[in-house]
């Protein structure tokens, strides 16, 4: 029976990195995944050039039944460190918007770089494996595997949520966390889009395809991006980014002209050309589609002199203020990451270990803690990664630090 330090599960951003960190911390390391390749989210994302951090990253950008969770593991490994690995490997990279850094190249660059971090540390990485049992010894575990049984001191839990099942996202992690009396916090979708009822479907059937900057906002959050209408409702980095703090029942806000008081524009138009249609002024600031969608629901088919205080008022609201009350969303199909996960009050916060269960880990998404759009998602699991290999190569010392 082979024997290994540590066993990962889950060869996605959180599994590869822990098993580069404690492999290069003289710990014997066995990675395994059910998937033919490694990184397969990792490889798909940033339209495939890997929005691998943001330099923005802050406790505050993330959500978590315990906000302050967090904070070690991003003070201890934070963004810049990551990029500074990113700068050894010669992986050229632009910051988009907002702070979000992405490759040059493809996304495979980082993949190929957490895989030479593996092998610079002697990790053994197994594809194609599953893992059919998990039983706790004495002094570890015993992990049945499809190619056999090892024994192992630490056992480390990187599978992620449930988003994207096609990529081959499951609960697992969740299997394991129920086995071992680990709580979880409830899991939904999150940054994904939301859909409308077939009614109001059908009432903006005619805007698919339409993009336009926004506010969107529930309660007090509010996100300053792009908001695209689809078939089944809206989507969009705006719409992405409010999922996470919406829940079905509740109405969002939309402001689609964010940089702008509505109201005082409008009459500064009505003054400066009063003769001009109401359509012609709105479509001048917004894709005339959407233009034209306002002033029909708004009633108005005038010119600008001939808005009545009334009709007004519909008009502001309806750019400024648009509210809709989506009845889903997409789901976990399309949905970039899954909110909740393991409960944080369960976990060492500086080493991802699992206070009543030594040596078992989790890290990574399958955590309840979700970042927001724009690569706070990767820092996390390079965080917690770095975080528990840390740890679990101390431990094995006798020591921490």
């Amino acid at each position: 029976m082979r024997e290994f330090d540590v066993v990962v599960i889950g060869a996605g951003a959180a599994g590869m990195m822990c098993a580069a960190v404690a492999g290069q911390r003289g710990r014997s390391v066995l990675l395994t995944d059910h998937a033919d390749a490694p990184g397969k989210k990792i490889r798909i994302s940033g339209g495939g050039r890997c929005n691998f951090t943001n330099i923005h990253t802050a406790p505050e950008r993330f959500l978590s039944a315990n906000p302050r969770f967090v904070i070690s593991a991003l003070k201890r490994y934070a963004a810049a460190d990551f990029i500074g690995l990113v700068e050894r490997y010669g992986i050229t990279y632009h910051e988009k918007t907002l702070g979000q850094l992405f490759c040059d190249g493809s996304s495979q660059q980082i993949i190929d770089m957490l895989l030479a971090e593996m092998n610079a540390g002697g990790a053994v990485l197994e594809l194609e494996t599953e893992t059919v049992s998990i039983t706790r010894e004495e002094n570890g575990f015993l992990v049945g595997l499809s190619s056999g049984q090892v024994r192992c001191a630490s056992l480390v839990i990187a599978t992620g949520g449930k988003s994207i099942p096609k990529m081959g996202a499951t609960g697992f992690a969740y299997r394991i966390a129920e086995q071992f009396g680990v709580p979880v916090v409830e899991t939904r979708p999150a940054l994904v889009p939301l859909t409308f009822e077939t009614g109001l479907l059908e009432t903006i059937k005619p805007l698919a395809g339409v993009a336009v900057d926004t506010r969107v906002a529930h309660g007090k959050t509010r996100f300053d991006e792009a908001m695209l209408f689809t078939h089944r409702g809206l989507s969009g980095p705006a719409i992405l980014q409010i999922s996470s703090y919406w829940r079905a029942g509740d109405e969002i806000s939309v402001n689609m002209l964010p940089g702008r008081h509505v109201a005082d524009w409008l009459k500064v138009a009505r003054a400066a050309n009063g003769k001009q249609s109401v359509l012609n002024a709105l479509a001048e600031v917004l894709p005339r589609r959407l233009a034209q969608k306002i002033v029909e629901d708004c009633g108005i088919a005038g010119n600008l002199a001939d808005l009545s205080k009334p009709q007004f008022a519909r008009l502001v609201a309806a750019v400024a203020d648009w509210r809709v009350k989506p009845v889903g969303s997409e789901g976990y199909r399309t949905a970039e990451v899954t909110l909740g996960g393991i409960d944080t009050n369960a976990l060492d916060a500086r080493t991802m270990a699992v206070k009543a269960v030594p040596g078992l880990y989790f890290i990574g998404e399958a955590v309840d803690v979700t970042g927001w759009l724009g690569g706070y998602n990767f820092q996390w699991a390079w965080a917690s990664a770095w975080s528990a290999g840390q740890a679990i190569a101390d431990k094995d010392r006798g020591r921490s630090d």
